[in-house]
């Protein structure tokens, strides 16, 4: 008995490490605009994370996700590109074809402590007669309550229409105990293309 329950235990704990650890926190959208999977060709992908490694990491994610429509900054915009020089930018992105740009930038990263309650596992009861039902009951074994930390990143994730020069969609996401950066940008292009798909912002 004490194998079934523990094989039911792992597998449930599988189950729950496999579970998406993204939720959207906000999103907003224009209105009166919809994106077909034509309309983008040419998509400048920003991760605005002061760690180098990260930065490439993730905007190589959204490359990906992007199925080879995307174009990472750290490629396009070199250390020789003045990124201060800001009606240059705006040109060179308009005369270089970028349809859209996709930024994204972590906000904040708050620690929570959580309690873990105690679990008990108890034995089936048996009713043939007094001294089983004494002797099956009074068997159990628990595991002692615990306090884990955990993270959430709070990212922020902004899309541009280059052509149209403004912005037209935005959301925030919180996300717990991220496996590496690139399993964190992962997720959070799964759910955010799931809000758009639900919003009717890009076709399904």
């Amino acid at each position: 008995m004490k194998k079934v329950q523990y094989s039911l235990l792992v597998i449930l704990m599988i189950l729950m490490n496999s579970c998406n650890s993204t939720q959207i926190v906000s999103s907003w959208r224009a209105s009166d605009k919809q994106i077909h999977p034509s309309d983008w060709k040419k998509v400048l992908v920003v991760a605005l994370l002061r760690n180098e490694t990260n930065r490439r990491s993730a905007e190589d994610e959204m490359v990906k996700y992007l199925n080879g429509k995307g174009v990472t900054s750290y490629s396009y915009l070199d250390e020789n590109f003045d990124r201060k020089d800001e009606e240059t930018l705006r040109h060179k992105i308009k005369n270089d074809g970028f349809d859209a740009a996709i930024t994204m930038r972590l906000i904040d990263v708050d620690k929570e402590k959580v309690y873990e309650p105690a679990q008990y596992y108890m034995y089936p009861m048996y009713y043939d007669d007094f001294v089983k039902y004494y002797y099956r009951n009074w068997m159990h074994y628990n595991t002692p309550g615990y306090y884990t930390i955990t993270k959430k990143f709070i990212i922020e994730t902004v899309i541009y229409s280059i052509q149209d020069d403004r912005i037209i969609w935005s959301g925030i996401t919180a996300t717990y105990d991220p496996k590496g950066v690139r399993r964190l940008t992962s997720e959070i292009a799964h759910v955010i293309r799931n809000r758009m798909q639900q919003e009717g912002f890009i076709e399904k």
